[in-house]
């Protein structure tokens, strides 16, 4: 009994949360879905095919794509916070371990900003790549562009033959577990 109580104040309170900060409660949730998305993606790719390339040519590998994804988004993040920040995973990092670990870092740097965000703050105007935007506005481009990395690494995960974390999970909720 007491457990259902606080499980139900605990759905209670993160409605009322929903309720006053909408547009933050959504940009979080889209945020949290392309993390988990990309980060099972980062750690479920064996180290060997970091290096792997679907076509020739000017394709990047598994690993740059990772590395660009967290380049990025330590960049985005950075400005939505009001900061200049640069990663450099993309040109420098070629190991699973590396890539993982600049992934990470730049996660854990951007959960700090997305947590912080209410729908007050998500209105204030920040520099994004040397223009004014709003805060919101910068943490979704954020969110569009982990998408748009994550439907590339869905091609990397299709051509070896394997199932994209994202399809992976979806077939296997609900499944019990022996």
């Amino acid at each position: 009994m007491k457990s259902t109580m606080m499980c139900l104040i605990a759905l209670a309170g993160g409605s009322a949360m929903y309720a006053q900060n909408p547009l933050s409660a959504e940009l979080k949730q889209q945020y949290n879905g392309a993390k988990r998305d990309i980060t099972n993606s980062a750690d479920r790719m064996p180290d060997a095919d970091y290096s792997f390339k679907p076509a020739a040519g000017n394709t990047r590998t598994f690993g740059q794509i990772i590395g660009h994804t967290a380049d990025i988004q330590l960049a985005v993040c950075a400005g939505a916070k009001g900061e200049q920040k640069r990663g450099n995973a993309e040109q420098t990092k070629s190991s699973k371990a590396d890539l993982v670990a600049a992934l990470k870092e730049s996660f854990d740097y951007c959960d700090t900003v997305v947590d912080s965000l209410t729908d007050a703050t998500a209105m204030q105007m920040v520099k994004m790549f040397g223009r004014d935007q709003s805060r919101l506005g910068t943490l979704y481009f954020d969110v569009i562009h982990n998408n748009e990395m994550y439907g590339q690494i869905v091609v990397y995960y299709r051509a070896k033959g394997m199932t994209p974390p994202s399809t992976a999970d979806r077939a296997n909720m609900g499944k019990k577990k022996e």
